[in-house]
């Protein structure tokens, strides 16, 4: 049976966010990354909506949100998440969140514990915190420095978005790709220079979004369970970084899995986290 999933428009911390929500119960914000829309977690949405009530955002300028021209950082996307639970009525959230949105998790986790019930960060690196040594060895990725030039990547790269996406669809599936639906819908949402504009935007904040991590984990600790997935690239250095910072972490790593786990292995990673969710606490 298909899921029923209803789509609205936010508005909220001076902006307008498409979200994605399905079922009842409590409720589970999902955050996405690049370059991807709420579509991401159509896997996880199908599993979890029959328990749970399922919200997920397109983040700040992608997808079907407003092409904001500011707040990109990730201390002010946390507050963006903040908006969408209050304006959905929601106190409390479980939050699942990879890629660039495993920061803005983490940080919402760090500034409100009290929103956050439960943590899971998958497939991410957060800003300089130790632990990360081992992946950052040869620098960061490569295209962390092309997306952060000011006008730059969105220029070089107009008309030819569909390749670019392609290439890190394909990559991040170690080869495998993605069904049509998925690769056309997030090709479509990364076309055009205001789209990129704002997808780069995130990456043009990250150094603001360092220093708010580092200054958040000099002064508070992830106290709800916390569960970190790794796959390939990243593997165990985003465990590794949350590690000194959490009272209750679990870290896993999914073999012969690409960067989009939510899409590449989703038979493996959706035990996982319906299990994560459904504990009293994670061990």
């Amino acid at each position: 049976m298909t899921t029923d999933i209803t789509m609205r428009r936010v508005s909220g911390n001076g902006t307008e966010l498409q979200i994605a929500t399905a079922g009842t119960g409590p409720a589970v914000l999902l955050l996405h990354g690049f370059p991807h829309t709420w579509q991401l977690w159509r896997p996880v949405i199908e599993a979890l909506a029959p328990r749970y009530r399922v919200i997920a955002p397109d983040l700040r300028g992608l997808g079907g949100s407003e092409r904001a021209t500011s707040g990109f950082d990730g201390a002010n996307l946390a507050r963006d998440a903040e908006a969408v639970l209050d304006a959905l009525g929601e106190p409390t959230a479980d939050v699942v969140a990879m890629d660039l949105g495993t920061p803005v998790a983490f940080l919402l986790a760090m500034q409100r514990p009290a929103r956050v019930r439960r943590l899971v960060v998958m497939e991410a690196v957060l800003g300089g915190l130790p632990g990360a040594d081992d992946f950052l060895a040869g620098g960061p990725p490569w295209w962390f420095g092309f997306h952060a030039v000011p006008g730059l990547a969105e220029n070089v790269l107009a008309g030819t978005e569909s390749a670019y996406i392609d290439w890190f669809l394909t990559t991040g599936t170690q080869g495998r790709g993605l069904p049509a639906e998925y690769r056309d819908a997030f090709v479509d949402a990364y076309t055009g220079t205001e789209a990129l504009r704002c997808a780069f935007a995130h990456y043009r904040a990250m150094p603001d979004t360092a220093d708010q991590i580092a200054r958040a984990a000099a002064t508070h600790r992830l106290r709800m369970p916390t569960l970190a997935l790794g796959a390939h690239p990243v593997g165990d250095a985003l465990a590794r970084q949350l590690r000194p910072l959490a009272d209750d972490l679990t870290g896993h790593i999914i073999p012969d899995c690409g960067h989009i786990i939510p899409l590449d292995r989703p038979a493996a990673l959706l035990p996982l986290l319906t299990n994560f969710l459904a504990s009293d606490s994670a061990s």
